[in-house]
């Protein structure tokens, strides 16, 4: 296995899951350098964990230290100017979500890509847990029957505090609100199990803070596979809880947890009617408990790196995703049904996600 030289960019509270995550890797990543704007933070980071040098700079960073992996975990709206400055220096990726706000950036992402050998993965952790891996395979071999109605809701709470500091809230800075921000990593594990979607509606709403983007988010999607499934994102919700529930022909697969789950976070149930020992064998065989956790994704990361091949949630893989956060508020703005597809270039939306008029993202792009 290569000894990876890495360097993380934001040192904010973030940056911890991170450095316990490196930390894991057990001689497989060493941490060469830290970069934050705030040069007290940033030294007292490197401090904390043992890291040799410091910068405010990104650029000077990866000019001097050459890292082969950079870790982005920095406020959203520096997201794709980093991604694009660390894949262009020579680096790999690994960034906090969104990786990006707009199709038009993670497509221009995937292009230098292409162009420079070097991947992109976004943090999408909730698909790393074991329970999430054994329940793809089971899919995939249509172990419970066809997959006909699924539930995806992430109701958190974050008061009006939480929107003090001065990037949250804003379409500029955090490039909208539960659905972009919060929301994502269950939503991306949703398209991730069911498969392509088709078509989205959707209504969005900012009932009770003081924001620009949205606090709640409803839709309804039809999959390629003919399910249908809804999405709740809010973050007004006083009992906080991260709820998806999978209804195939044979059985119900359930997953209530909050920011991260194991295997006891999932539930399996069969109709009293259609009880098969064999149905519930197949549930009961998954392989060990890895967590939901940005050490688990970080070590499927360092194997794809050293077979030399794209990693899961890379670039094309979270696309689905993203256009499915884009269709959701293009559909709530539009009050129409959205198909997947149809937001390409020259469309609002396709520029950033709250379809603002062609501006500094599609200028970047370009």
């Amino acid at each position: 296995m290569t000894r990876y030289r890495v360097a993380i960019v934001g040192t904010g509270a973030i940056a911890n899951y991170h450095m316990r995550a490196l930390d894991e890797m057990k001689g497989r990543a060493e941490v060469v350098a830290a970069v934050d704007v705030l040069r007290e933070r940033v030294e007292a980071f490197s401090a904390k964990y043992g890291i040799p040098r410091s910068y405010t700079d990104a650029g000077e960073m990866l000019e001097r230290e050459r890292p082969d992996l950079v870790h982005i975990a920095t406020p959203p709206d520096s997201h794709y100017d980093l991604v694009v400055r660390s894949l262009e220096a020579g680096a790999h990726v690994l960034c906090e979500k969104p990786l990006c706000t707009s199709l038009a950036q993670l497509d221009h992402i995937a292009a230098i890509e292409q162009r420079t050998g070097r991947y992109c993965s976004s943090v999408f952790q909730w698909r790393f847990g074991s329970g999430a891996q054994h329940l793809k395979r089971l899919i995939q071999i249509e172990a419970f029957g066809r997959p006909l109605v699924g539930l995806c809701q992430t109701t958190w709470y974050r008061d009006h505090a939480y929107y003090q500091v001065p990037w949250r809230g804003k379409w500029s800075t955090e490039g909208g609100g539960p659905t972009m921000g919060h929301g994502i990593h269950a939503m991306d594990l949703f398209v991730w199990l069911l498969g392509d979607w088709e078509e989205v509606s959707a209504m969005t709403a900012t009932l009770d803070r003081a924001i620009e983007v949205e606090d709640v988010s409803l839709a309804v999607l039809r999959f390629k596979n003919g399910a249908l499934g809804s999405i709740v994102n809010s973050v007004l919700s006083p009992r906080e809880e991260t709820y998806l529930r999978f209804d195939f022909q044979k059985a119900s697969v359930e997953l209530t947890a909050l920011y991260s789950y194991t295997n006891a976070n999932w539930r399996f149930s069969q109709p009293s009617s259609m009880q098969d020992a064999s149905v519930a064998a197949l549930w009961r065989e998954s392989a060990g408990d890895q967590p939901a956790s940005h050490a688990t994704q970080l070590a499927y990361l360092l194997d794809s790196l050293d077979r030399h091949v794209r990693p899961l949630s890379g670039t094309p893989d979270v696309r689905p995703t993203f256009e499915l956060i884009t269709g959701i508020y293009k559909s709530a703005a539009s009050g129409s049904v959205v198909q997947r597809g149809s937001i390409v270039e020259g469309d609002p939306f396709y520029y950033h996600v709250s379809g603002h008029s062609r501006g500094s993202a599609a200028q970047e792009v370009e």
